[in-house]
C-alpha cells in the first residue's frame, strides 16, 4: 500500500524490452534506497513494482505485459522522469489516501491551465468511471493522492498546488499526454455496494 504522497523523482536510466517483460533501471534519489530489501514493493508513476535488488541508487525492476498495456510505463523513455515511493509502514504518516499501485485506466491531458505558482487541469475521465470521479473525493494521478475539482460527463479538474509540482514530475506534464488513474477503493466500494442495494 502507498499513501499517495511522491518521495522523489527518478531518472531512467535503461530499458531493455524481453518478449513477455520490460526490464528498466531507475537511478532514485538519495537516500531513497536506504534499507531497500529485494522483493520490496515499489510505486512507480503509480504502479505498485518489485525491487529486484538492495541498497542501491540504481533500481531494477521487471514490467509485466499487462502492466504495460494499462498503464503508461510500456511508453517510457530514457532519461524521462518518473513518481517513486517506498510501501508504507506501520509509522507512515498517511499524508495522502491510501493507495494500492493498481492502476485501473490512463487518461488524457486535455488543458492545462499555467497560472504563477500553481497549475490547473482538466483531464478526461475513462470509459465506465464516470460515477467514481466525484467532486471533492480523491483520485491517484502519475502515484500522487489528489483532490477532485469540478467534475462534467467527460472531464475532471485537478488543481496542482507549488510543492505538488516541484515534488513530483506532474510539472512536466504537456496537453495531449497520458497519465495512470488509480481510482479510491474506498469511493468505489460505496458507489457499488449502493447501486446494488438500490438494484434489489
Amino acid at each position: 500500500m502507498f499513501s499517495g504522497i511522491v518521495s522523489g523523482l527518478a531518472s531512467i536510466k535503461s530499458l531493455k524490452k524481453e518478449v513477455d517483460i520490460l526490464s528498466i533501471e531507475v537511478k532514485a534519489p538519495k537516500n531513497f534506497s536506504k534499507k531497500l530489501k529485494r522483493g520490496a514493493s515499489i510505486s512507480v508513476d503509480g504502479v505498485c513494482l518489485t525491487a529486484k535488488n538492495s541498497n542501491s541508487d540504481i533500481i531494477k525492476f521487471d514490467i509485466i505485459e499487462e502492466t504495460l498495456l494499462r498503464s503508461t510505463l510500456g511508453s517510457l523513455r530514457k532519461s524521462q522522469k518518473v513518481n517513486l515511493e517506498r510501501s508504507i509502514t506501520q509509522s507512515t504518516e498517511i499524508g495522502g489516501h491510501l493507495m494500492s499501485g493498481h492502476i485501473h485506466s490512463v487518461a488524457k491531458i486535455m488543458n492545462i491551465d499555467v497560472k504563477k505558482s500553481s497549475r490547473d487541469m482538466k483531464i478526461s475521465i475513462p470509459k465506465g468511471m464516470q460515477k467514481y470521479v466525484l467532486e471533492k473525493g480523491y483520485i491517484g494521478i502519475n502515484g500522487c493522492s489528489l483532490t477532485v475539482g469540478k467534475v462534467s460527463k467527460t472531464l475532471f479538474n485537478i488543481h496542482l498546488i507549488p510543492e505538488t509540482l516541484k515534488a513530483t514530475n506532474l510539472s512536466l506534464l504537456e496537453k495531449g499526454q497520458l497519465v495512470n488513474i488509480e481510482l479510491d477503493q474506498n469511493t468505489v466500494t460505496i458507489v457499488d455496494t449502493v447501486e446494488k442495494i438500490l438494484n434489489r
